[in-house]
């Protein structure tokens, strides 16, 4: 186990360090099932932005089906891996951090794998604000959701997990919640707790 310097996720060291020192044990080193699968089916592309992108996997498999998508990260350390990583779509990947990013072109969807697990509960409000700010009535949010009704469960991390009725309370108030699955390709630290889900964007007020 590397020794650290920098304890607290919502700083950049912090993620630069463990980038630095190959410390990635959230790493799952390919694209989830679930994910292929709903670029599959999708009708079409969509216009995707993927915060908190890591080593940029699914960024290089939805420029590889002709999706736009960019890829974010306020780790410095965390772009140069996924640049290294995904090689030809490196040009996908900046970094960026998500509460003052503006994308160039309106999103249709936001792909969430290991962001919102990744910081503090206390930060979650500004997340589900910002998912919501981003799109537009009608856009998704698919992705991976690190669930657990263990109360002391999300105070231990990274990863956070957060218990099923404070996700659908911080939820609800935007979005719908349109499809749900199980998944059986989590990592260890995921295993059993983790779903994936399909957010649709409610009406403005």
């Amino acid at each position: 186990m590397a020794d650290f310097i920098h304890r607290d996720p919502t700083h950049p060291e912090f993620w630069n360090e463990r980038f630095r020192k190959d410390f990635t044990p959230w790493d799952k080193g390919d694209v989830p099932a679930a994910l292929q699968e709903f670029v599959a089916q999708s009708a079409r592309p969509l216009s995707t932005l993927i915060p908190g992108c890591g080593n940029g996997y699914e960024a290089a498999l939805l420029a590889q089906a002709g999706w736009p998508v960019v890829a974010i990260d306020f780790s410095a350390a965390a772009v140069q891996s996924a640049r290294a990583m995904i090689g030809t779509w490196g040009h996908h990947v900046q970094e960026a951090d998500f509460f003052t990013y503006q994308p160039q072109v309106p999103l249709e969807l936001i792909y969430e794998r290991a962001f919102f697990c990744a910081l503090p509960p206390a930060r979650r409000p500004d997340i589900t604000r910002r998912w919501s700010a981003l799109l537009p009535a009608g856009g998704l949010l698919a992705g991976f959701i690190y669930l657990d009704d263990a109360p002391e469960a999300s105070q231990k991390g990274p990863p956070f997990s957060v218990h099923p009725a404070d996700w659908q309370a911080l939820m609800t108030p935007y979005f719908e919640l349109i499809a749900e699955a199980a998944v059986a390709d989590s990592l260890p630290v995921f295993a059993g707790k983790e779903r994936w889900q399909i957010w649709r964007r409610l009406a403005h007020e």
